[in-house]
C-alpha cells in the first residue's frame, strides 16, 4: 500500500509541475505578444486567454495543496471502491486498516441491484418505513449534522413469498449502493470457526464498500435463541454476528437488513436496541395490493384478463404465488398455441396451484366469510387495524401488567373464535395459535402471578363476557365483516 502511495505522489508531483510550468510559459508568451504588437488590440479573446491561464495556474496550485486528498481519491478508484459520500471516509479508512488479506481475497462479492420501489407493487406502507433508510444512504450529511444515527439493523418479518428479498433489493436499488446477499444457512458450516470467519468477511467487505447494504435472508437459520447448554458452531457464528453488529456505528454507512418468518425463535440479543431495532412486518397482500401486483406482472403482456375479478379470486396469494400463477397461465397459453392470455388459462393455472401447492390458501366465498367474521370480531374487541390473513392482533404490552390488561389480551385472542360462534351459531376450527396464546396467558395469571384460582374457570368467564358483548354488537360485527370482505383489511377509522 505504501509503495502505491509513493508512486501516486510522484506522478501527481510531476503532473502538477508540468501544469504549472505550461501555464507560466504560455502566460509569458501572451504578455510578450501584447507588448510587442504595433496594432491596437480590440479583440477581447486575448484577455480571455490570459484569464484562462490564470485560472489554470490557480487550479494547479489548489491541487498541489490538496495533493493528499487527490491521492486518496485515486487510490479508492483504483481499488474499485467508489466512495459515495465523504461522510463515510473515516469509517472506510478504519475498516481497511483492520481488514486482513484473507478477508480481502474471500469470494463474498457485492452486486448492484437494478430493482427499485416502482418494480415492487403493493408495499406502500412498507415503502414509507424504508424511505428514510434510502434517504440516509443518499444524503447522510443531512442526518449526521443533527447527530442522528439510523438503526443498524432492519428486520423484515412475514410469511414466505411476500417479497422480503425483493424489498431489500429495492432499497439497495433506490439508494444505488452495493448489495451483499447471504442466506442464514450459508453461515452454518461443518468445520469449526468457518461460519464466524464468513461473518467477519461479510462485514469487512461491506465496510470497504460503504455505503452498502448487507442482507441476510432466513436469519433464523443462524440466529435461533441460544440454549446455553452447548457451544456448537451455530452459536459461535451467532456470537460473531452479534459482535460485528456492535462493531460499527450508525454513521458507518452499512445498513443490515434481515428477513425471517419465525421471529419468535430468534435470540433476544439479536432483537435488542442497537442491533435489529427496527421491525417491518410484511403481510400477505390485500385485494388492492393484489390488483397492483397483477397489473405489474401483466404489464406488456397481451391479455384479456379481468384483473379486478382475478384479484378477488386470489385471496390468500402472496406476491410470489401471483407471479407463479401468471407464469403457469402463460405456459398454458403457449401450449395451446395462442397469442392472448385469457381467464381460461388463469383457471387452469389456479387449479395446478390449488392441488399442487397446499400452502397457498385458496378460499371459497363461504370460507372467506367465516375468516372475515373471525378477524372483524378481533378488530372490534382490540380497536386496532386487522388484515384478513393476520395471524395475531396487537396486544397490550405493559412492563407491569394488571389483571385487567392480562384479561384483555385473552379477550383479543378469543374474540375471533367467539365472534364466529355468535354470528354463525356454530363453532369453527380456525386459528389454534390464538387459542394456545389465550391459555398461555391464563396459565401465567394462575400459576405465575397467582391472580386467579383456575385456568378453565378464567377462560370460561372471559368467553361468556365476549359472547354477551359480541351478541349485543352483532350488527357492528356484520358491518365490519362486509368491510373486510371488500377491502381485506379493517382500519382503526372503520371501527
Amino acid at each position: 500500500m505504501s509503495q502505491n502511495s509513493n508512486k501516486i505522489d510522484k506522478n501527481l508531483d510531476k503532473n502538477f509541475k508540468l501544469m504549472a510550468i505550461s501555464a507560466i510559459v504560455l502566460l509569458i508568451l501572451f504578455l510578450y505578444t501584447i507588448y510587442k504588437s504595433s496594432a491596437h488590440i480590440q479583440n477581447s479573446s486575448y484577455y480571455l486567454g490570459i484569464g484562462f491561464l490564470f485560472i489554470l495556474l490557480g487550479f494547479a496550485l489548489v491541487l498541489k495543496f490538496n495533493q493528499e486528498k487527490v491521492r486518496d481519491y485515486i487510490q479508492s478508484k483504483r481499488g474499485g471502491k467508489s466512495i459515495k459520500n465523504s461522510a463515510f471516509n473515516e469509517e472506510l479508512v478504519k475498516s481497511r486498516a483492520q481488514t486482513s488479506n484473507d478477508i480481502l481475497n474471500s469470494d463474498i462479492q457485492a452486486v448492484s441491484s437494478n430493482v427499485t420501489f416502482k418494480d415492487v407493487a403493493g408495499i406502500s406502507e412498507i415503502k414509507e418505513e424504508l424511505e428514510e433508510v434510502v434517504d440516509f444512504l443518499n444524503e447522510p450529511k443531512k442526518y449526521l449534522k443533527h447527530g442522528i444515527k439510523l438503526p443498524k439493523g432492519v428486520l423484515l418479518v412475514g410469511p414466505p413469498g411476500v417479497g422480503k428479498t425483493l424489498i431489500a433489493r429495492a432499497v439497495a436499488g433506490e439508494a444505488d449502493v452495493p448489495f451483499f446477499y447471504q442466506s442464514g444457512a450459508s453461515f452454518v458450516q461443518i468445520y469449526v470457526g468457518m461460519g464466524a470467519k464468513k461473518v467477519r468477511e461479510l462485514f469487512a467487505k461491506a465496510k470497504l464498500s460503504a455505503p452498502a447494504i448487507v442482507f441476510i435472508d432466513e436469519i433464523d437459520a443462524v440466529g435461533k435463541a441460544r440454549s446455553g447448554k452447548s457451544n456448537d458452531e451455530r452459536e459461535a457464528t451467532l456470537n460473531e454476528l452479534l459482535t460485528q453488529m456492535d462493531g460499527f456505528e450508525g454513521d458507518s454507512g452499512v445498513i443490515v437488513i434481515a428477513a425471517t418468518n419465525k421471529i419468535e425463535v430468534l435470540d433476544d440479543a439479536l432483537l435488542r436496541a442497537g442491533r435489529f431495532d427496527r421491525r417491518v412486518h410484511v403481510g400477505l397482500p390485500n385485494i388492492e395490493d393484489r390488483k397492483r401486483i397483477l397489473e405489474l406482472y401483466l404489464k406488456e403482456k397481451n391479455h384479456e384478463v379481468n384483473i379486478d375479478k382475478l384479484a378477488n379470486d386470489t385471496t390468500g396469494f402472496s406476491s410470489a404465488s401471483l407471479a407463479t400463477l401468471i407464469n403457469e397461465a402463460l405456459l398454458c397459453m403457449i401450449k395451446r398455441e395462442a397469442k392472448v392470455l385469457d381467464m381460461d388459462d388463469i383457471e387452469v393455472a389456479k387449479n395446478k396451484l390449488e392441488f399442487g401447492k397446499k400452502q397457498i390458501k385458496i378460499l371459497d366465498d363461504k370460507q372467506k366469510e367465516i375468516l372475515s367474521i373471525y378477524q372483524a370480531s378481533k378488530a372490534f374487541i382490540s380497536k386496532s387495524k386487522v388484515a384478513l390473513f393476520d395471524e395475531s392482533v396487537e396486544k397490550l404490552n405493559s412492563t407491569y401488567p394488571s389483571y385487567h390488561e392480562l384479561c384483555q389480551n385473552i379477550k383479543r385472542d378469543l374474540a375471533g373464535i367467539i365472534g364466529v360462534e355468535v354470528i354463525k351459531k356454530e363453532k369453527y376450527a380456525i386459528n389454534h395459535k390464538d387459542l394456545e396464546s389465550a391459555y398461555s396467558t391464563a396459565k401465567d395469571i394462575v400459576e405465575k402471578y397467582k391472580m386467579s384460582g383456575s385456568v378453565e374457570e378464567l377462560i370460561t368467564n372471559i368467553k361468556n363476557e365476549l359472547r354477551a358483548d359480541l351478541s349485543h354488537n352483532a350488527a357492528n360485527i356484520e358491518r365490519l365483516k362486509n368491510i373486510m370482505l371488500e377491502n381485506e383489511v379493517i382500519n382503526v377509522e372503520d371501527i
